[in-house]
């Protein structure tokens, strides 16, 4: 996703802007990707750089952060020879999107209706059947659904299809949307009324940026506390009204000059504050 930075020489020199119909933007603006945790809806692994930065080139910074035991969600955009080889050799299992058009030859047929193929860096790799990663395929259709395209099709590092059915994985896919709340939450709901984030700098942009992560990871974690005392499911909670709750348990404590600070007594409590 994207943010607006203030604009300045600064910040339009570290991050750039992007062009308009008539000359450029109004404000500078950050590139960022990040992952989500889809039972809690904390990001977390984010990578900011520059607006001209590729998400691919980002998802390369956060894709280290995977662990055994994960099971990663990712959009058609993202899946690459690469990328994939990388991310899959973190131990995490993988279920990518991947494009209609995409080769992918079946070796295998397996009795739940998904394959076995091979993914390769490039067609002469193909040709010659080099390096060559096995991937498992599942190709399905959503039947009267208004805007469905006409064919979906995933890849997974999980092979077994008695471990992870193809109809399990394709209905467990649409999960990776749950990011997108997450990112309306936070460049919207959390910031409020600001539509760009306030610093002047490239060092305090990047501290900002990282500053409403946190603030948005804590409010989520909030919610998961409460969602387990409840025995409720997450998805259940307000994120808007969360925000709301912590506002208003928020202490608020008024600055005090130096030159006042002097005349108070040892013994008031806002010496302390």
């Amino acid at each position: 996703s994207t943010l607006d930075v203030a604009d300045t020489a600064e910040n339009e020199k570290a991050f750039g802007r992007p062009g308009a119909s008539r000359g450029s933007s109004a404000f500078p603006k950050i590139r960022f990707v990040a992952l989500l945790e889809n039972g809690t809806h904390v990001l977390w692994a984010a990578h900011m750089d520059k607006y001209a930065t590729d998400e691919l080139t980002l998802a390369r910074k956060v894709i280290p952060s995977l662990r055994k035991g994960m099971l990663c969600l990712a959009d058609r955009f993202f899946p690459s020879y690469k990328l994939w080889r990388a991310a899959a050799k973190t131990g995490a299992n993988l279920l990518w999107r991947t494009r209609q058009n995409a080769r992918l030859d079946v070796e295998k047929r397996l009795p739940d209706g998904s394959y076995l193929s091979r993914i390769y860096a490039s067609p002469s790799d193909r040709r010659k059947r080099r390096k060559g990663i096995v991937v498992r395929a599942i190709d399905y259709r959503l039947k009267d659904v208004p805007g469905a395209e006409s064919l979906y099709r995933l890849i997974t590092t999980i092979l077994d299809h008695e471990q992870a059915p193809a109809a399990e994985l394709a209905a467990l896919y649409p999960e990776r949307w749950e990011i997108e709340t997450a990112l309306d939450e936070l460049k919207t709901h959390l910031r409020g009324a600001q539509i760009v984030l306030r610093s002047k700098t490239p060092e305090l942009v990047r501290q900002e940026f990282f500053g409403l992560l946190m603030a948005h990871f804590a409010i989520r974690g909030l919610m998961h506390e409460a969602a387990l005392k409840a025995d409720e499911d997450p998805d259940r909670l307000s994120f808007v009204h969360s925000v709301h709750v912590v506002q208003r348990r928020m202490a608020r404590y008024g600055s005090i000059p130096p030159s006042a600070e002097k005349s108070l007594p040892r013994s008031d409590p806002r010496r302390d504050s």
